[in-house]
């Protein structure tokens, strides 16, 4: 039965994974733009006298964005800040509780996700409708909603990782990678 699970969602995995990549690199993207956009700042204001009007907005909705859309593939390679020194020394000696603990936070992880999804959903619903905006009207503007809508995305993909892990344990859906550890 365990087994058909796993062949199961294997796939599925897979799929997740590759989404968890793509958000990734979205992030590094939006990193990079913001550099620019700091760039432009800087020299614009040295050189001309005129700063990016709203350089500060762009700043705080880029980082909302650069989080969620790497915190996926963070999750997906394992390398999420958390202490583990339970864990590795309980490993040597007691490998299936340190699995069967490693599966239990997992779980309480993915339900953690699950409900940041739940409780974001509302605010995305209610900010694509009122087209409420941060920022200074005149100077610079920016809807809310893709904010809220990358927030809802990105804890579903959390969940899914979470739940994937939880079902599939040490194997990987796919082949390593370098950030790979376990």
């Amino acid at each position: 039965m365990l087994s058909l699970l796993i062949k199961v969602v294997k796939p599925f995995s897979r799929i997740t994974n590759g989404i968890a990549m793509v958000a990734n690199t979205a992030g590094t993207l939006v990193v990079l733009l913001l550099v620019l956009a700091v760039d432009y700042d800087v020299i614009a204001r040295g050189l001309f006298n005129k700063p990016f009007m709203g350089a500060v907005e762009v700043v705080q909705f880029s980082m909302v964005l650069i989080v969620f859309l790497q915190l996926p593939d963070v999750i997906r390679v394992n390398r999420l800040t958390r202490s583990e020194g339970f864990l590795v020394l309980m490993r040597p000696r007691f490998p299936r509780f340190t699995q069967f603990v490693r599966k239990v936070i997992d779980a309480i992880s993915a339900l953690l996700m699950v409900l940041i999804a739940i409780a974001i959903w509302p605010e995305f619903l209610d900010m694509l409708e009122t087209k409420d905006y941060f920022g200074i009207p005149g100077v610079f503007i920016a809807p809310w909603w893709p904010i809220k809508l990358t927030i809802f995305l990105s804890a579903v993909l959390c969940s899914l990782i979470f739940i994937f892990k939880v079902i599939l344990g040490d194997q990987k859906a796919d082949s390593p990678t370098l950030g790979d550890k376990s």
